[in-house]
């Protein structure tokens, strides 16, 4: 099918409007998928009692969800690299409604754990291609908006995912909790089923070339360059804001959970506007959101040990960090369109390895220099990132080729 025809389609009300409930879907999964992963955070001390094993030993099942998400996805996504993307999404949620369901009905911790990392490989496959689908779905004009829209679920499973997971427990065990999500997962799974059309697999890479990608490609090394910057530094400060907060604020755990709800908000506004700015200007509103990052964690330190000096940081780290989220997704299409799927697997494993690594550099420095150390260390590597691509200039962030869209579409609604 020519880029005309679908471009004929795509103006026909039935076909623009199940394009668009494919793109609610795809956010319900990663809406899922984010929460999934978290949901445990909420509940360790309940779940920890129940299965007779340490808090600390139970927080495995957020680390080992996050380094399978992190470590398989490159060698995954190439595996099934010829699977028709709506019937990989489809096996995806289909794990994680019966991870979900394993782990409700778990009678030991080992058999959580085994759950927690098969769910975590299926993870790093959804983060590598849901994205994209969105994009392919509602073709060239709309892709930023997708995409904005798709990746507007991190903030709504951070605001809404785990508080919600925390008051089922409450109401009911933590055993119940996941056995709720694990329905909720197959709503979404049969949701996909029901919108998502056929999406031939596109820019197929053998697993052997998907690690050549970032050598042979400039801006596709800068950019996951500066990934793996920022996300150092925003995660390294963000997991330890908690502490800080309490330390330099005296802040109580309400005001720091509405700051935390704030925050999420932000980054769903942040999605949203680099929606539109990133098909003006991707280097600017990448440069930009970087800048918000620095300028509000140096904001946290000079007028942080007060309510309205802390929500003002927290507003604009949110912002910042959302335009930023969704920018590197657009400058990873924009340095590599016709590997797209490819390179953000490796998009994914440097995220989130850089995730896992940002927490334990952060644990150190607090450990060893305080709390107020891991924010420097947050506004450190933000710059880092920020200077980076100043430095690299705009071939590594180009704006999104006009035809990259078009070929990676040509499929959505065959």
């Amino acid at each position: 099918m020519n880029a005309d025809s679908v471009a004929t389609d795509e103006r026909r009300p039935h076909s623009t409007r199940r394009a668009w409930l494919g793109v609610a879907a795809i956010t319900a999964s990663l809406f899922v998928f984010l929460t999934t992963e978290l949901m445990p955070v909420g509940l360790l001390t309940p779940l920890s009692a129940s299965l007779d094993i340490d808090v600390g030993v139970a927080a495995l099942m957020v680390t080992l969800y996050g380094v399978s998400a992190g470590l398989g996805v490159t060698f995954i996504v190439a595996w099934t690299r010829r699977v028709n993307r709506r019937v990989l999404l489809s096996t995806l949620l289909a794990v994680l409604t019966i991870g979900n369901l394993v782990t409700a009905v778990s009678p030991n911790y080992p058999l959580v754990l085994a759950t927690r990392l098969v769910m975590g490989f299926a993870s790093g496959v959804f983060w590598a291609i849901g994205v994209s689908m969105a994009m392919r779905l509602v073709g060239e004009r709309h892709a930023s908006r997708a995409s904005a829209i798709v990746m507007s679920g991190i903030s709504i499973a951070t605001v809404v995912g785990i508080p919600v997971g925390t008051v089922l427990e409450d109401l009911t065990d933590w055993r119940t909790t996941f056995l709720i999500w694990s329905g909720l997962s197959l709503l979404v799974f049969l949701t996909v089923v029901a919108t998502v059309p056929s999406l031939p697999s596109a820019n197929a890479v053998p697993v052997r070339e998907v690690f050549g990608l970032p050598v042979r490609n400039v801006p596709l090394r800068a950019v996951l360059c500066a990934v793996v910057l920022f996300v150092l530094g925003h995660f390294g400060a963000y997991t330890f804001v908690r502490p800080f907060l309490e330390d330099n604020a005296s802040a109580s755990p309400l005001f720091i959970t509405v700051v935390l709800i704030i925050f999420g908000v932000g980054g769903a506004a942040g999605n949203f506007i680099a929606g539109y700015t990133v098909n003006k200007s991707l280097r600017g509103s990448f440069l930009t959101g970087c800048a918000g990052l620095v300028v509000s964690l140096l904001l946290l330190l000079a007028i942080g040990d007060g309510p309205a000096g802390a929500i003002v940081s927290l507003v604009l780290w949110g912002i910042s960090f959302g335009v930023v989220q969704l920018s590197q997704v657009n400058m990873t299409l924009a340095a590599a369109p016709e590997t797209f799927e490819a390179a953000m697997s490796l998009n994914t494993m440097a995220y989130n390895t850089s995730i896992a690594l940002g927490a334990l550099f952060g644990g150190l420095f607090a450990d060893n220099l305080g709390v107020t150390s891991v924010v420097w260390f947050g506004v450190a590597l933000t710059a880092g990132s920020l200077l980076l691509t100043l430095g690299t200039g705009r071939t590594a962030s180009r704006t999104v080729p006009q035809d990259a869209p078009a070929a990676v579409s040509s499929s959505a609604n065959e």
